[in-house]
C-alpha cells in the first residue's frame, strides 16, 4: 500500500510503498478514508517532538471503513464507518484503570510512536475504535480525533462552568472546536484571539467575540470587554511563549488557564501578581480520554459542533501537498484544517 512517511528528521515527508499491516486477532483493519494533518505533525517533522523509529507515517486524526476484523473483534464488522482513538494502551496499568490512558506506561500514540493514517490502510486494537454515524462526513470524524477530541478535554480540565467567560488563543482547528464546543458547554461569552481576519471572520460565525492581536494587546481588549474583570477559562491552542503568558493575563479571579499548544521555550510568570494574588491556575492539557469521545460524536451528530467549515481543504495522499500543508502549518499559517482524502 501507499504511505507517506517521515525518513529524516528536518526534511520533507516521502511517499513509500509499505506492506498493508496485518490484523491480530483482536484488531480491525481500516480503510482510511480521511485523516488529518495537525500542527502536531509538524513538530514530529522537525524534531520538536520525538518520534519512534523512522521511518514513521504520520497521521493521527483517522476515519475510515472497516475492511476485516480478527477472530477475537465482536464490535465491528466489514463496512462499518469508524474512527480512531489515536492512543493504543494496555487497559490494566495505574493510569488506565484510573481513566487517565493518556499517561500509560506502555502507550503508544498512532503517528507519532507507531504508523499512523498518512497511508491507505491501517490496523487498530478494537479497543480504540470508535462507530462514526452516518450523518457525520469521513474528514469531520477525523479532525475530531484530535483537534475537537484535545480541546473538548481543555475545556472540561479546565472546569468550565455555565454563565462563564472565555478567552481561545488561537483560532485553527483546535479552536474553532473549542470557540463552538464552549458555546455547548454554557459558556456566557467566548473571546476569539487571532493576528488572521480570515479566521477570527469564521470564529465569529461561530458565535465568538473577535480580538484582533495584531491591531492591538490582546488582553487589554480582553479586559476592556469584561468590564476590567478578564475571563474564566482562557485555553492556549498555539504553544507560543507569547500567547502562553497572555491567557494567564487575561484572567480573571479564580480564573484558570488551559495550555494544550506544543512548545520547546518557557515562558515567564510572575506568581504572586498574576496566580496567587487572585488564586489563578495555570493548567496543563495532555491529549484526551476514550471515555470524551463518544459525546463528542454526539455533538457534532445533533450539530453543536459543526466542523463544515473548519475543513478548509482536502489533499491527495501524495508527500508534495501534503509537505505543502505542514510548510504553512509551521510558519502559523495555511487552512484551519487541510485533510487528506486517499
Amino acid at each position: 500500500m501507499k504511505a507517506v512517511r517521515l525518513v529524516e528528521i528536518g526534511r520533507p515527508l516521502a511517499m513509500q510503498e509499505i506492506p498493508v499491516p496485518a490484523v491480530g486477532a483482536r484488531d480491525v483493519l481500516v480503510r482510511i478514508r480521511a485523516a488529518g494533518i495537525c500542527h502536531s505533525d509538524v513538530h514530529y517533522r522537525a524534531g520538536a517532538s520525538s518520534t519512534g523509529p523512522l521511518p514513521q507515517t504520520l497521521g493521527h486524526e483517522i476515519a475510515g471503513v472497516v475492511e476485516a476484523v480478527g477472530e477475537g473483534v465482536t464490535r465491528f464488522q466489514p463496512g462499518d464507518r469508524v474512527c480512531l482513538h489515536y492512543l493504543v494502551t494496555c487497559g490494566q496499568c495505574h493510569y488506565c484503570s484510573r481513566g487517565n490512558e493518556q499517561f500509560c506506561v506502555q502507550g503508544q500514540m498512532l503517528g507519532k510512536d507507531r504508523d499512523g493514517g498518512y497511508a491507505e490502510y491501517i490496523a487498530a486494537p478494537e479497543r480504540g475504535v470508535i462507530p462514526l454515524p452516518a450523518e457525520i462526513p469521513f474528514e469531520h470524524g477525523a479532525i475530531m480525533m484530535c483537534s475537537s477530541a484535545t480541546s473538548f478535554h481543555a475545556l472540561r480540565k479546565t472546569r468550565l462552568r455555565p454563565g462563564e467567560t472565555v478567552a481561545v488563543l488561537g483560532t485553527g482547528g483546535l479552536g474553532m472546536s473549542a470557540i463552538q464546543l464552549a458555546k455547548g458547554m454554557g459558556a456566557l461569552d467566548v473571546f476569539a484571539v487571532d493576528i488572521n481576519p480570515a479566521k477570527l471572520e469564521l470564529a465569529e460565525r461561530y458565535g465568538a467575540i473577535p480580538v484582533n492581536a495584531a491591531a492591538g494587546d490582546p488582553v487589554a481588549e480582553i479586559k476592556r470587554l469584561t468590564g476590567g474583570k478578564g475571563v474564566d477559562v482562557a485555553l492556549e491552542l498555539i504553544g507560543l511563549p507569547v500567547t502562553m503568558r497572555q491567557a494567564v493575563l487575561a484572567l480573571g479571579v479564580m480564573g484558570r488557564a488551559g495550555l494544550a499548544g506544543i512548545t520547546t521555550r518557557p515562558f515567564e510568570v510572575y506568581s504572586y501578581r498574576e496566580l496567587l494574588g487572585k488564586e489563578a491556575e495555570i493548567i496543563g492539557c495532555s491529549d484526551h480520554l476514550m471515555q470524551e469521545l463518544p459525546l463528542l460524536i454526539e455533538f457534532a451528530r445533533r450539530g453543536i459542533l459543526d466542523l463544515s467549515h473548519v475543513v478548509t481543504r482536502t489533499v491527495p495522499l501524495a508527500a508534495d501537498p501534503i509537505n505543502a500543508v505542514m510548510d504553512a502549518l509551521e510558519q502559523f499559517g495555511g487552512d484551519v484544517r487541510a485533510v487528506i482524502v486517499p
